[in-house]
This record gives C-alpha cells, sequence and structure tokens, in this order.
C-alpha cells in the first residue's frame, strides 16, 4: 500500500526568503510523505541572498527553487492543496486565492530576516533564526497523525504549532 503525500503551500508576500526556507526545510523533513511550494502575493522574483548562502550551508539549496507568484497554484492544473500555510502577517491579512483541495490553513507568523540590520553576520543570525524556528515547527508538523485527525482537529494541532513561541518550540519538540 502506497503512503498518501500530502500537499503543502507555504506563503510569505515577496516569496524570497521565509517561505522559501520553509519549502526547502519541508521537502527534506518530509521526503516521501510531503510535496511542497512556496508563492508570494507580490513576489521580489529571486531568493534572498542570504537565504540562499544558509540554504546552501546546510545542504538545502535546489535548483529549483525560486521566488513566484501564488497566481501559479490558481489554475485548473495546479496541485490540490492539503495545507497553506501564511508566514508573513502582511499576507495573512491578504484576500487569498481559493487553492484547489479545500486545504486546512493556518497562519504561523515568523519576522522578515530580510528586513533585519546590521552587519551581514547580524543579520544572517536573524536568517538562521528563521531556519530555527521553522526547522522546529515543521518537525512538530511532519509528526502529525495527519491521517488519524479529523478535519478539525488538525486544524486545531496546526493553529497551535504557528503559535508556539520561539523557546517553547524547543522544549515540545524535544
Amino acid at each position: 500500500m502506497t503512503a498518501r503525500r500530502y500537499n503543502v503551500l507555504f506563503l510569505c508576500n515577496g516569496n524570497s526568503a521565509r517561505s522559501i526556507i520553509a519549502e526547502a526545510l519541508l521537502r527534506k523533513l518530509g521526503a516521501g510523505r510531503f510535496d511542497a511550494w512556496s508563492a508570494g502575493a507580490a513576489p521580489r522574483g529571486h531568493i534572498h541572498p542570504l537565504a540562499a548562502t544558509l540554504l546552501n550551508s546546510e545542504g538545502l539549496l535546489d535548483p529549483t527553487l525560486r521566488s513566484k507568484s501564488w497566481q501559479e497554484f490558481t489554475g485548473a492544473d495546479a496541485p490540490e492543496f492539503d495545507f497553506v500555510f501564511t508566514l508573513c502577517d502582511q499576507t495573512a491579512g491578504e484576500a487569498c486565492p481559493e487553492w484547489r483541495g479545500m486545504p486546512v490553513t493556518s497562519h504561523w507568523g515568523i519576522p522578515d530576516p530580510g528586513a533585519a540590520t546590521g552587519t551581514e553576520a547580524e543579520r544572517m543570525l536573524a536568517f538562521r533564526e528563521t531556519l530555527r524556528m521553522l526547522n522546529q515547527w515543521l518537525r512538530i508538523f511532519v509528526a502529525l497523525p495527519i491521517g488519524a485527525l479529523d478535519r478539525m482537529s488538525l486544524q486545531r494541532r496546526v493553529d497551535a504549532i504557528g503559535r508556539l513561541r520561539p523557546d517553547a518550540v524547543e522544549e515540545s519538540a524535544s
């Protein structure tokens, strides 16, 4: 019997850092069980250079990763999504398209590492923190018994993941 694969879309306004990092992480953490994509309402058209550097250093940079519009996922040939996560407050407040598949949706707000200021090392620290938070949240997400949960229970669980404080995330993943 073949295990069910779940389709997940991560949204962020610019689709250059947070959502790209989430897509790359879920591809690794959920390999064989999840298919991941990312998109943005107003994509920047490129991956933030520090996000690319970080993903490369972690072995997560894939040549298929790119900044793209969420409009790519609204047509008849788009995947049917099981989950759609917004990662920035701006996108969470926008009217999103209707996604195929009636996905479970949730907001997992993360500060924009691309907005960090300071030295390159200080800005890279913001990207590393984004990676750390998403890594912890996604580890909890992929461990969920998705097939055994009803839709309301699943919604509560994915919402709870996005409400975890950064310091509590490490404790709950241990």
